[in-house]
């Protein structure tokens, strides 16, 4: 009896040591992919407590305030595939102001849109020069990804430098964030999203249209990419029928403003 408890104690201690060493919400993990599970009847999703409290620690941030319909259109844009330009139509005409996140490559092959985005008062974010794994990266290597970029994007556009960075494909950990802040750098990840970056497996205007109106909710952030003729077909729609639905598009800066207000209540 004695033996089977002892065995039973020892089993457990390994467990709790496993967990302890290999939870994957710790913050000196190797690396997080961010995803949870999707929004449904307005209400928002929820990262969990682990991972929440790293992104505060860090001031990223992935939606604005759950009981406010408003919401914040950020695109990811990696390489142009032809349909940015009635993106930037459909925003323009609906007076609606986005965030788009580029790579080096955006930047050196669709230069005009880089230049049409600004001029229309739309934000740029910086998702990287190369789009690499940031949680591999040294943090020289995070550095150069980022200035890199930064310095391009002045060379085209004239922007000075961006403020808000994504991580490629949402893979980051504490020390891409803490990076990312010591060269004024905020994160911004996004609460809803859906398949839509396969090119060359368009699934129709109503996919993109069904899977942002399901998902929708008050204070979300909107990761869409412009690959998609899905999205340049959908966008018209669901903006007109967001608004409808009683949500204004506010953009990024609205949201971080937003932010440091309620934060700074608690300090």
């Amino acid at each position: 009896m004695i033996k089977q408890h002892s065995s039973g104690i020892v089993l457990a201690f390994f467990i709790i040591m496993a967990g302890i060493f290999f939870n994957p919400f710790s913050a000196d993990a190797d690396e997080f992919h961010w995803g949870f599970k999707k929004a449904t009847d307005g209400i928002p999703p929820d990262a969990g407590g682990a991972l929440n409290a790293l992104l505060e620690k860090h001031g990223a941030i992935y939606k604005g305030k759950p009981d406010e319909k408003i919401v914040y259109l950020t695109f990811d844009n990696g390489y142009e595939n032809g349909y940015t330009e009635s993106i930037l139509d459909t925003l323009k005409k609906e007076d609606v102001p986005a965030t788009f996140f580029l790579t080096g490559h955006y930047l050196k092959s669709a230069a005009p849109l880089v230049k049409r985005m600004v001029a229309e008062g739309h934000g740029i974010g910086n998702h990287s020069y190369g789009h690499p794994n940031m949680a591999n990266l040294s943090e020289k290597r995070m550095e150069e990804e980022w200035t890199t970029f930064d310095k391009l994007l002045k060379d085209v556009a004239g922007v000075e430098r961006t403020i808000y960075t994504r991580p490629p494909e949402g893979v980051f950990n504490d020390k891409v964030l803490a990076k990312g802040n010591e060269l004024g750098y905020r994160h911004i990840f996004w609460s809803i999203a859906f398949i839509d970056w396969h090119a060359d497996k368009p699934r129709g205007r109503d996919y993109a249209y069904g899977e942002l109106m399901k998902q929708l909710h008050p204070g979300a952030i909107i990761l869409m990419h412009t690959v998609s003729p899905d999205n340049e077909q959908a966008l018209p729609s669901f903006i007109q029928d967001a608004k409808k639905a009683g949500y204004a598009f506010h953009s990024l800066d609205d949201l971080v403003m937003e932010y440091e207000n309620v934060h700074s209540i608690f300090r």
